[in-house]
């Protein structure tokens, strides 16, 4: 066998495994994705919401002294129940006593030289009557008693604003409250009008939250309105709207609302956390879905309906209701027993088959547990404070 032949016969032995090779590679598998599914189930919800926020009085009031000083007792702390007139702390008294003895002692001379100048004003009026001076001479002494008397009402005047200023020395309760906070300590130098303390009063409590202002309209339309505690669910306050902030928060675009508690109680303690909830009109024939179910098709709502017969998935619109926080309500467009996908469906496209999402399997030793079904969607369940939302809608 010749070079040229040699070389045919291994150009040819390569063409036919590479041929052989091709032959036997298989096509890779077609990878179908895993989707989480909800169960559709429909009922009768109640357009209901939920804000939280912080009990907080409804009275408030800032304390501070009226004039200038070095604080040298304070008598409270945060949280002392105090009564109206009752002496909060003091300022150092060397300074306005100093400024009280002074006053006193122009309001003396004062009375002295007034004394005097109505004494010569009456001798020279028996002068005058008598012809013994003229009547300008009179009139003389007339000044001298009028300025005398201006200046003596001036001392007197004087005098009480300085005993005023001694008594601003202590800072006293106007009303009866709790103390909520202390911003000077014994030893400080304080300005007129700094604020020392804060005094609430207790009579009245109400709850304090932020509403974003495209839900604000749902405080206007609110059936009914309670108040419920973080640390005590199972109870309602009947509640009303007593203010709405007149322009937004430029930071947290939301709106400073006051909801007043009717019927408070010693359990109602500043500072704790409470519900808002609101309900508003009964929606009949709805479901509830996790956000994260919804999709937009050419600016319009519509979700993922898994078929399982075909394995496939179809994008069907829907008609949105509120928002809740628990998910979003569907007032149309499902029917009962829809499988609707959950997660993922920003990944989906039309007639793209898929498969149920299963939990992963307990190692061996491990008890097992069947793979869990479909969530079922509840109309009517609040994911939060569950107990109270189920006695307002009641």
């Amino acid at each position: 066998m010749n070079h040229e032949n040699f070389r045919r016969l291994g150009f040819a032995v390569v063409v036919a495994l590479l041929a052989a090779g091709c032959a036997r590679q298989e096509t890779a598998p077609e990878q179908i994705r895993p989707v989480q599914l909800t169960q559709v189930s429909l009922g009768a919800s109640g357009d209901s919401a939920v804000f939280a926020g912080e009990i907080k009085p409804r009275h408030e009031a800032d304390l501070g002294f009226r004039i200038a000083g070095k604080i040298v007792a304070r008598y409270v702390d945060v949280g002392a129940k105090v009564t109206r007139g009752q002496v909060l702390a003091r300022l150092d008294p060397a300074d306005v006593g100093l400024q009280t003895e002074a006053s006193k002692a122009q309001l003396a001379a004062a009375e002295t030289e007034y004394n005097f100048a109505k004494a010569e004003f009456e001798r020279y009026q028996t002068l005058l009557d008598q012809k013994f001076i003229s009547a300008s001479a009179l009139d003389a002494k007339r000044n001298t008693l009028n300025a005398n008397r201006a200046k003596y009402q001036q001392a007197k005047a004087q005098l009480a604003v300085t005993t005023n200023q001694a008594s601003y020395a202590a800072l006293a309760a106007d009303q009866d409250g709790v103390i909520t906070a202390v911003n000077a300590e014994v030893g400080q130098v304080v300005t007129p009008g700094q604020i020392v303390m804060r005094l609430a009063r207790q009579e009245e409590r109400e709850v304090a939250i932020a509403v974003p202002e495209n839900r604000i309209n749902e405080l206007r339309e609110a059936k009914e309105m309670g108040v419920v505690l973080w640390a005590d669910p199972t109870r309602i306050y009947p509640a009303r709207v007593r203010e709405v902030a007149p322009a937004v928060d430029p930071a947290t675009r939301t709106f400073a609302v006051r909801v007043s508690i009717l019927a408070s109680d010693p359990a109602l303690q500043w500072g704790m956390t409470a519900n808002v909830l609101l309900r508003g009109e009964s929606i009949g024939n709805v479901a509830v879905l996790p956000l994260t179910a919804l999709y937009q098709r050419d600016g319009k709502p519509a979700v993922w309906i898994f078929d399982p017969g075909t394995q496939k998935v179809s994008l069907r619109p829907v008609e949105i209701g509120p928002y809740r926080e628990d998910g979003v309500v569907i007032r149309a467009g499902l029917n009962v027993g829809d499988l609707v996908v959950t997660a993922g469906v920003h990944k989906l496209t039309a007639g793209q088959t898929v498969r149920p999402y299963e939990s992963p399997q307990p190692r061996d030793g491990a008890s097992k547990q069947a793979p869990a079904a479909p969530a079922a969607a509840d109309p009517g369940k609040k994911s939060s404070a569950p107990v109270a939302q189920a006695a307002l809608r009641s």
